[in-house]
């Protein structure tokens, strides 16, 4: 056996006992399983250069802007001004309340950055919605959740950011901007969300759903006028992204230069979360709420979700420098290109591979972790490595979220329902079929992705 796999199995084990059977946080599993690890590799005297790598990876400050501004946007609840305008739209047809939080919960996680804490805050709403409206508490859950790891893949994520780390570390000359990455990424998850639209309307075929009763939809007109400004706050995120994508080699090269051009792109993960803060907290009501004092207070009690996220990718690129060294994922690439796996064969191994890592390992650490080697050995096979990259969010940190044991979002979404365990998951694993399924079709290339 590959020392690879007796490295990955130690890394697995550790946090199975660690996470599952003590209950510990996943945070205090992956750094146990760093220093078993490096007691087990004998590169103890190589420990300073593998934090030193963890904590200088420019991409890590670029996931603590975006969970800055999450938390922002989440305690001021401007989004929630946002899932009620959805819900006035989309209430009054079958299912609409359904459909409503797909749309609103993939958007909304993918600006919040937190899949279980989107549920939370979006589901509280949207939830208690569908139940009323005649859908399963099982099925509310499931829309919940699994809507809400999507927000996992759609820029800005901070899972992105890891993913176009990976890319770039691999590919350094391919000129490959933030802003051409996240257009890719929008291109990709417009067929997760269709697809997640498709098994709302089927479901509510079978139980034959209606829309929301009308005295219990919100009325367009009212809330549209209290909460517009908040629909701006996308535009303001993404607008960016978009210039940079269509005029980088035209306006912003002519006037930068191709090096200023290029360190423009990559600023871009920076501002763009602090100028979506300061709009966020320009736009609230009430100002009181968003005092020097308060936004301090704000994060200091938001401290115990936000550290441990960025714990997790920190040590995870701990441990990414420290099989670097012991050449790990070459190993690892090799080991499997030697299976001689067909186009469909190595597809469905890395699907399946991700779908059982994702069970005991965050989204977020297998990206950082085993990106590069998911990249590479499907490129290996003819799989685009652009697309590649582009897909690690999704068969990495959408799937951790929605596939127990460790699938953190079906608990929320659970909880809020008040659904029976059984139910829900059996109803679940549906949904992570249809979800498996077209992770393997966009693999193959067999769909039009917007941007390539």
């Amino acid at each position: 056996m590959p020392s690879t796999f007796i490295y990955l199995g130690i890394l697995l084990l550790v946090i199975c006992i660690w996470f599952i059977l003590f209950k510990r946080p996943v945070y205090e599993a992956i750094l146990v399983s760093f220093i078993i690890l490096l007691t087990v590799t004998g590169t103890w005297k190589n420990v300073l250069n593998y934090i030193e790598s963890g904590l200088t990876t420019s991409l890590i400050y670029s996931m603590i802007a975006f969970v800055a501004m999450s938390v922002i946007l989440s305690k001021t609840k401007i989004i929630d001004g946002s899932v009620e305008i959805i819900l006035s739209l989309l209430g009054r047809i079958p299912g609409g309340a359904g459909y409503a939080a797909v749309v609103a919960s993939s958007f909304m996680g993918a600006l919040s950055g937190s899949g279980p804490g989107n549920v939370m805050a979006t589901g509280s709403i949207t939830i208690p919605t569908m139940k009323r409206s005649g859908f399963p508490a099982e099925l509310a859950a499931n829309i919940e959740s699994n809507a809400s790891y999507l927000g996992n893949m759609i820029p800005p994520s901070s899972n992105i950011v890891a993913a176009l780390g990976a890319f770039t570390a691999l590919y350094p000359n391919a000129n490959m901007t933030a802003g051409k990455f996240w257009i890719i990424l929008w291109g990709v998850s417009a067929w997760f969300i269709l697809e997640k639209l498709i098994m709302v309307f089927l479901f509510c075929k079978y139980y034959k759903i209606k829309p929301i009763p009308k005295e219990e939809r919100p009325v367009l007109k009212e809330v549209f006028r209290k909460h517009w400004q908040g629909l701006l706050l996308p535009i303001i995120i993404l607008l960016p992204f978009v210039f940079d994508y269509f005029f980088k080699d035209t306006f912003f090269t002519e006037r930068l230069g191709a090096t200023g051009a290029k360190y423009f792109s990559s600023s871009l993960l920076l501002f763009v979360a602090g100028i979506a803060s300061l709009y966020a907290i320009l736009i609230v009501k009430d100002k009181k709420s968003v005092t020097p004092h308060k936004i301090a207070t704000m994060f200091a009690n938001s401290i115990k979700s936000i550290a441990p996220a960025i714990g997790v990718c920190i040590i995870g690129y701990m441990i990414s420098a420290m099989f670097a060294d012991l050449n790990v994922a070459g190993d690892m690439e090799h080991f499997i290109i030697s299976m001689k796996f067909s186009k469909f064969g190595m597809v469905m191994f890395i699907s399946t591979l991700t779908c059982f890592l994702g069970m005991v390992i965050p989204g977020s650490s297998l990206v950082v972790i085993f990106g590069p080697v998911f990249i590479s050995t499907l490129a290996s096979v003819g799989v685009n490595p652009v697309l590649a990259a582009a897909m690690l969010p999704c068969i990495c940190g959408v799937m951790c979220g929605i596939t127990p044991p460790l699938a953190l979002g079906l608990y929320a979404g659970m909880t809020l329902a008040e659904s029976d365990f059984d139910k829900t998951v059996k109803n679940d694993l549906w949904w992570v079929f249809a979800h498996f399924v077209l992770e393997v079709i966009v693999l193959m290339g067999l769909l039009p992705i917007f941007g390539m």
